[in-house]
């Protein structure tokens, strides 16, 4: 088990006061038999009103109301956790899904179909041919072997850029520029895996390493993919690697758009700043 802790702080400042709208928060990390939280505080100044619920994907999601106007906002999250998936390798393909191509009984099919869904934006010419060139019919190649050969062909052709601005590209647009950001490269893999007749998913949350990723200061993305026998498992393509114990998973999502960590508006003029800052740390027994 490794325990770890996670800061993540988003400052507003308005150029005059301003009515805050309600503002929802995805910070709280999805817990299982592989995660567990330990402590978790939440501190919002202007003082709000808290409200949580979980959402149609099983999200954990705050959301604070406001009196009065303000010039500026904070929220101000610290969780420390406990994880359990050390063995990300130590799983069982379900027989029938071992070779690609897999067909999904018809019960996980109802369930799965969000996830199995081709955005028309998606289906553009040259990621269709982008995608054929993975398999071929009539090649033999494990279910697996085909998703690691996906994750990193990505992680080999598309350089990270870390994104100020919002939002995700498109999927072909990642492919013909050559580089994205974190949410880039995971929305490339999850749109890649559905043409493949894959259900996929997106991922926000934080990753603890030493790489100029997890440096950034900011969140981190990846996809998961729902195999048979083994379910949801994940793939970060920004970094080549399968997710493990230091991949910690807030929400998940069919879409990127529908998980930002800190989501909002507020009634006042334009001109708004916003800075955050994460930092995940381990933590060791004493």
């Amino acid at each position: 088990m490794k325990r770890y802790k996670i800061v993540h702080q988003t400052y507003y400042n308005f150029p005059e006061p301003v009515r805050l709208q309600p503002h929802t928060m995805r910070l709280r990390p999805r817990e299982g038999h592989e995660l567990r939280i330990e402590s978790s505080t939440l501190e919002i100044s202007p003082d709000a009103s808290l409200r949580w619920q979980r959402d149609v994907e099983g999200n954990s999601v705050a959301t604070a109301t406001f009196n009065g106007n303000t010039q500026h906002l904070t929220f101000d999250s610290e969780v420390i956790i406990q994880q359990y998936n050390q063995l990300p390798y130590d799983f069982l393909v379900a027989d029938y899904a071992l070779n690609f191509p897999i067909h999904y009984n018809n019960e996980d099919r109802i369930v799965l179909s969000p996830y199995l869904q081709k955005s028309v934006k998606d289906e553009s010419v040259t990621l269709m041919k982008w995608v054929d060139e993975l398999w071929k019919p009539g090649q033999q190649v494990q279910t697996f072997e085909l998703l690691l050969r996906l994750n990193q062909l990505i992680f080999q052709t598309i350089k990270y850029s870390m994104r100020e601005e919002a939002g995700v590209q498109s999927a072909e647009h990642t492919l013909t520029c050559g580089s994205g950001s974190c949410r880039d490269s995971a929305n490339l893999f999850m749109v890649a895996a559905r043409q493949l007749g894959f259900a996929a998913r997106f991922v926000s949350g934080y990753i603890y390493s030493d790489s100029p990723i997890a440096q950034s200061g900011s969140t981190h993305a990846w996809a998961e993919v729902f195999i048979p026998g083994a379910g949801w498992k994940g793939f970060d393509a920004t970094t080549g690697n399968i997710v493990g114990a230091d991949h910690i998973p807030v929400a998940v999502s069919r879409s990127p758009e529908s998980v930002p960590p800190v989501a909002g508006s507020f009634i006042g003029p334009p001109g708004a700043s916003m800075k955050v800052n994460v930092w995940v740390t381990e933590l060791f027994q004493s």
